[in-house]
């Protein structure tokens, strides 16, 4: 999909959103290797650390589907400000996603992209807490 599109199908779960306590609206959509696109919106909870992020929302899903390869995410807000992916949700596009993963933040004046190793360098590795029970 190009990235036009990509960034519209995140738009479009901005609707979808649940979001009465901050009133800032997010959706993500996620391309995998195999060209398919799942998309997720964020789910506010009144304690807020139960809420969930839309990209965690269309990664899940697409996991669920099992898809662990992909290709580019695209993240849009209410706002058109250029979110972009908070910590938590970059550390777990990491857990799948190379370096050179691509990530589209939609602003008001069309989108900047990034690359994951840029937007979280020095990641946390599946090496890193590897157990040497040798």
């Amino acid at each position: 999909m190009d990235d036009d599109a990509l960034i519209g199908a995140a738009r479009d779960m901005l609707e979808q959103a649940y979001a009465p306590y901050s009133e800032y609206t997010v959706g993500a959509a996620i391309e995998t290797a195999d060209g398919t696109v799942y998309t997720g919106c964020n789910i506010e909870n009144a304690n807020y650390s139960n809420s969930l992020h839309a990209e965690e929302v269309a990664i899940s899903h697409a996991i669920k589907e099992g898809h662990t390869e992909f290709t580019k995410l695209a993240v849009a807000s209410g706002k058109r400000d250029g979110v972009t992916p908070c910590g938590m949700c970059r550390q777990t596009l990491a857990e799948f996603c190379d370096d050179d993963f691509v990530v589209l933040c939609d602003a008001e004046d069309g989108y900047a992209a990034y690359e994951l190793g840029e937007l979280l360098p020095d990641t946390i590795t599946a090496e890193m807490v590897a157990r040497d029970d040798g």
